[in-house]
């Protein structure tokens, strides 16, 4: 930095001494004066070069408070399921920060490991753990926890289930209630449409991705949470931070869907979402202080306000 800003001073001295040098040549032998004036013009574009070079020669690396995305820029990348998550977080971190600007590119999660594994982002996103092979290189953290409740009409006399049996009701294996100890009556499947991450979790928790047959599939968890409400018949799925009074939650392998079970692992039917940074590599300021901010206990009230579970501190 100092080699530079020594470099261009001696390049401005230099135009300074060819201009006195052109006034002086000027005065005593015009007949040499075009060509002062000529030399006087290459030295003026040099010391412009020179000033480009030094503006170049002066950009922060990483470092020093650069994300990968670009000066006080942290850049996300991975699973489409943490997308209201990341965006509770970034938007709230983003209105108390106003000099930095948190991106997310919604790739999905193995795609989200490589990015960072390849240093293409700042933060991974992942609703994962990491495999064995992965965490070679890689860092995970678990910045909140997906509980999904599986929920029926309060007037359904079912209440518990094992996950089997609810992949079993889904694949259309089981078709009516009694054969879970109900009533004598269909069972109606209502979920998520194929774009929706508490769909995305639910089928790979209960290993039904891709073979599921609903009877409905709703936009929103609240739509579900509706339905069910008004069909005797219903079952669906909702993230448990969303669930109301106007259904019920049955216990799954005889664990209820607490926030204190979910936390601590006994509830089964829940994922991880998993921030993912290089072991060997340090994030640059900004991204620091945007992962210290998510991994907080400051962030539980928007991770629970984005519908998932913040984890047990």
């Amino acid at each position: 930095m100092e080699e530079t800003i020594l470099h261009t001073i001696n390049i401005h001295m230099l135009l300074e001494l060819t201009l006195e040098a052109v006034y002086l040549v000027h005065t005593k032998n015009k007949g040499v004066c075009s060509i002062m004036k000529k030399f006087a013009t290459i030295a003026v574009i040099f010391t412009l070069i020179a000033g480009v070079f030094t503006g170049c020669g002066t950009k922060s690396s990483p470092s020093d408070g650069e994300g990968t995305g670009g000066s006080n820029t942290v850049a996300t990348d991975g699973s489409t399921s943490m997308e209201k998550v990341i965006g509770f977080l970034s938007e709230a971190y983003m209105e108390e920060h106003g000099d930095i600007k948190v991106t997310y590119n919604p790739t999905g999660s193995s795609s989200g490991i490589q990015a960072v594994a390849e240093g293409r982002c700042d933060i991974g996103l992942a609703s994962r753990d990491l495999k064995e092979e992965e965490t070679a290189d890689l860092q995970g953290t678990v910045v909140a926890i997906d509980g999904i409740g599986i929920i029926v009409h309060p007037d359904n006399p079912v209440t518990d289930l094992t996950i089997e049996q609810i992949g079993n009701i889904y694949e259309g294996k089981i078709t009516n209630w009694k054969e879970v100890g109900g009533s004598d009556a269909p069972v109606v499947c209502i979920g998520r449409e194929a774009a929706s991450g508490t769909r995305d979790g639910f089928e790979e928790v209960t290993d039904t991705k891709d073979n599921c047959r609903y009877s409905q599939e709703l936009t929103s968890t609240g739509d579900v949470v509706q339905t069910v409400s008004g069909n005797p018949n219903a079952i669906g799925y909702a993230s448990v931070a969303s669930v109301n009074d106007t259904v019920k939650m049955v216990s799954v392998e005889g664990i209820h869907p607490t926030i204190e079970n979910i936390q601590n692992g006994d509830y089964k039917v829940q994922r991880n979402f998993v921030l993912v940074t290089k072991k060997d590599t340090a994030l640059s300021k900004a991204a620091q202080d945007f992962f210290d901010y998510v991994t907080s206990e400051q962030a539980d009230s928007l991770i629970t306000e984005a519908g998932a579970v913040p984890i047990k501190r």
